[in-house]
């Protein structure tokens, strides 16, 4: 399936989300959001929505955790992740290159431009509070947690 490219502009879509790694931190550090999460993530066991997130920001929350907290919490956050109704995708050619050409137009971190192009490529809001995504302007949905 061919992507929908970074100057498409995304219609309002909220069966499917792709979460950032900022939302699932939020989550597990209970701060600012993460309530919101949470009601997403019941959703999702409830069948009323799906979840996505690129293995490449599951690797961000395992560095932030390893970094922060050792890497046995590293482990265990990743093992908790893979129990939750949550699809990790593994990043292929066609993500990889729209994550490329997202980083090439806008000035977001390199991670964070595969949670978009995860988002474009399922047609899929990204829920996420890193102020850095207001910099894809229409490019992506966005729900801000």
């Amino acid at each position: 399936m061919p992507s929908s490219g970074i100057g498409a502009r995304r219609r309002n879509v909220d069966s499917a989300y792709v979460l950032d790694s900022y939302a699932m931190i939020a989550h597990f550090e209970d701060e600012a959001g993460g309530e919101q999460v949470w009601k997403v993530l019941k959703a999702a066991h409830a069948g009323k929505t799906t979840l996505y997130m690129s293995v490449i920001n599951l690797g961000e929350i395992y560095y932030n955790t390893y970094r922060e907290r050792g890497r046995e919490k590293a482990d265990e956050a990743v093992f908790i992740m893979r129990q939750l109704p949550i699809t990790i995708v593994n990043v292929d050619i066609e993500i990889t290159m729209e994550a490329a050409a997202l980083k090439s137009v806008h000035a977001v971190a390199y991670a964070d431009c595969f949670a978009a192009a995860l988002g474009i490529r399922k047609k899929a809001t990204v829920i996420t509070g890193d102020p850095e995504f207001k910099r894809f302007g229409k490019v992506i949905n966005v729900k801000w947690i």
